[in-house]
């Protein structure tokens, strides 16, 4: 990677790094706010719900409209309105108007993520996919391992309101770096050298595209299920502090974003699929055990299983994303795919696991996230060994 393609990533990787620290401030306090706001698990579900749906809608309108137009302009107007929606919550004191909010917040997110790593993924070079993406995760992860201790802290200390002041404080940073630094979109188009796109019917019949997908969707219904209940657990069931619930949350983040460089550089030398199975098995494992926890380090514990699930499967997933946009020429579309597969999953998750709280006891929301994961491993295990070689895979699996 160039100099100037080193700037670009920095970039990037700053602006979403500042960005989703704040989202890491504001989304483990979101739960129990709705609750004494007077929720119900369906309704909690429908809070995290409603933002992956939007952005679900948008994802593959914007993604495929970068490739075409540049990314650029996405994402700086992304990151703006992300910005003006974040301080609105201010004035937001009802369940309904969270679920709005939420809902608008999802449709600027969708200009957002995808767009960026699509953009990573133009600058790459050839065999160091997931290197290059493990280092990008890790302003994801970093964001969100810090975001929810500011969080804890600054809503002991202050109120709820100070931390949608600091949401919209970093991701208005995040448009700002993006503005000035990243470079016209004339230039970005030499880069990225986009002509004929392949058409979403061509990349539906990728079978090992598919199994991306599905773990994928599985692996972030679990992680739903964490963000939108494991808050509500820890506080009803344990009697936590914000702060330490915050501290929970954060911990499988972290852990997760870690391991991310280290897991990236092992992905591009060893098998990629076994990385993904390997990882989902963990990452069923460790929910299930939330069900059966004690206390704050039994919680403490299935979290650092957690996240270092998730730290060997995602690497070499979106290794194998990568490969396959610069293949087919429609990164893109390709990252959208991704992250509609990320927005579905945690609205899924988040809305079964709220009707299993509502129907049955809060603690067998984990055990629905085990039976979840264990069907993700299942389905991309089938469709990865299960397939017949085409034009889009050849070459891709180590």
């Amino acid at each position: 990677m160039n100099s100037f393609n080193k700037k670009i990533f920095g970039t990037l990787f700053f602006s979403i790094f500042a960005t989703i620290t704040g989202v890491g401030i504001v989304v483990p306090l979101l739960p129990v706010y709705a609750r004494d706001l007077g929720a119900s698990g369906l309704y909690i579900g429908l809070i995290f719900g409603s933002f992956s749906l939007s952005r679900t809608f948008f994802l593959p309108y914007f993604g495929r409209l970068s490739d075409k137009k540049g990314r650029k302009p996405f994402i700086v107007i992304g990151l703006f309105t992300y910005a003006l929606i974040s301080l609105v919550f201010i004035l937001s004191h009802s369940v309904a108007s969270l679920i709005v909010l939420r809902f608008i917040q999802g449709i600027t997110s969708a200009l957002i993520l995808p767009v960026t790593q699509a953009y990573v993924g133009d600058i790459t070079p050839k065999g160091r996919e997931g290197f290059t993406m493990g280092v990008f995760n890790v302003s994801i992860f970093l964001g969100l391992s810090i975001g929810p201790l500011i969080g804890g802290w600054v809503h002991d200390r202050f109120n709820l309101q100070a931390t949608f002041v600091c949401m919209a404080f970093l991701a208005l940073i995040g448009f700002l770096s993006s503005l000035l630094l990243l470079p016209p979109t004339r230039s970005e188009r030499s880069l990225s050298g986009k002509n004929g796109l392949i058409s979403w019917a061509q990349l539906l019949q990728d079978k090992e595209l598919i199994g991306l997908f599905l773990f994928r969707f599985t692996h972030l219904a679990c992680i739903g299920i964490i963000l939108s209940f494991l808050p509500v657990y820890a506080d009803s069931a344990f009697s936590l502090s914000s702060s330490s619930i915050g501290i929970l949350v954060m911990l499988g983040i972290f852990v997760s974003g870690l391991m991310q460089i280290p897991m990236g550089f092992l992905a591009d030398r060893v098998n990629r699929n076994l990385m993904i199975i390997t990882g989902g098995l963990i990452t069923g494992i460790a929910i299930f055990l939330f069900e059966w926890a004690g206390g704050f380090w039994d919680l403490f514990f299935d979290n650092v299983l957690f996240g270092l699930g998730g730290s060997i499967s995602m690497p070499a997933l979106m290794a194998i994303a990568l490969i396959k946009g610069n293949n087919t020429k429609a990164m893109g579309s390709v990252m959208a795919l991704m992250t509609v597969a990320h927005s579905m999953g945690m609205f899924a998750g988040s809305i079964l696991a709220g009707l299993v709280m509502d129907i049955f006891q809060l603690r067998q929301t984990f055990f629905l996230g085990s039976l979840i994961m264990g069907f993700g491993v299942c389905f991309f295990t089938v469709c990865i060994y299960g397939r017949k070689p085409n034009g889009l895979t050849r070459g891709i699996i180590m």
